[in-house]
């Protein structure tokens, strides 16, 4: 038997206001609701209090967007798969936009600790016009505190129907994936960050996100492991490796803020919780 968590967070504009209601059934729900941009752009905290995932464990979060809302979406610390008797744990995310909204999915990074039995699937339903900016940002095991990932699978899945699917399985006795240079070159931290549309971006649109991403790489400690490309006329990613979280995370900072500026004319506004 494990935790069964469903979280569902409806965005709707009333007005000049990003308009938010929630719904939660088990250990996960919203921590707080903040307007630090002003009422257009809804900033949530989610929380789930048991601070990780065992063998068994499923959490489901639904989200949808319409009327213009634009939410900024995050955590206040990582998310932990532990380890499994056998029993897989599994987080579901599912997000359907409506036209003319935005979504920032900015989650901290997930742990996958040794013995863990891991699934992570994100779906992104995006109707011409609607738009996302978002992250996943794994890391394996804890090698820092002498905890490396020796054992166990851990499953990842980023989908953009019709447009991009990300999908891959991670298995600790993987040498050649893990250690390879074809591979992940002894790294631990996995990081991808996109930013996707429902609809065909124009040409000098799509090549100045380009430039901003490896513009930012350029100057720093990962740019022999980080690299942005354009999978489909809908979707730009950035796909970096690192030894350790913080290096990767002020990266897809950097990258999201400049993003934000040439997408969509915003600032570089973090959620406040990334500072408590």
């Amino acid at each position: 038997m494990g935790w069964h968590g469903h979280l569902t967070l409806d965005y709707r504009r009333d007005g000049d206001t990003t308009q938010a209601h929630d719904r939660h059934d088990g250990p996960l729900r919203v921590l707080q609701r903040l307007y630090p941009e002003g009422p257009g752009i809804c900033h949530h905290v989610l929380v789930h209090p048991p601070g990780g995932m065992v063998g068994g464990d499923t959490l489901d979060i639904d989200v949808s967007l319409a009327g213009g809302a634009h939410a900024v979406i995050t955590t206040p610390g990582a998310a932990r798969f532990y380890r499994s008797g056998g029993a897989s744990a599994v987080q579901r995310l599912r997000v359907r936009a409506a036209a003319g909204t935005r979504l920032e999915w900015l989650p901290l990074e997930t742990i996958a600790y040794s013995g863990c039995e891991g699934e992570n699937l994100l779906r992104f339903d995006l109707e011409p016009g609607a738009e996302t900016i978002g992250w996943d940002v794994l890391a394996l095991g804890l090698p820092a505190a002498d905890q490396p990932f020796e054992r166990g699978r851990y499953l990842q899945s980023i989908e953009l129907p019709g447009r991009w699917l990300e999908r891959g399985t991670i298995a600790a006795d993987d040498r050649t994936l893990l250690d390879s240079p074809l591979g992940l070159a002894g790294h631990r931290v996995i990081g991808t960050l996109w930013l996707a549309a429902g609809h065909a971006m124009a040409d000098t649109r799509r090549d100045e996100l380009l430039d901003a991403a490896r513009a930012a790489c350029a100057g720093h400690e990962l740019a022999r492991i980080a690299g942005a490309t354009a999978p489909h006329d809908e979707v730009v990613v950035l796909r970096a490796l690192a030894p350790r979280v913080e290096p990767l995370m002020a990266l897809f900072k950097d990258v999201r803020n400049r993003w934000r500026q040439i997408a969509w004319g915003l600032g570089a506004v973090q959620p406040r919780i990334w500072t408590t």
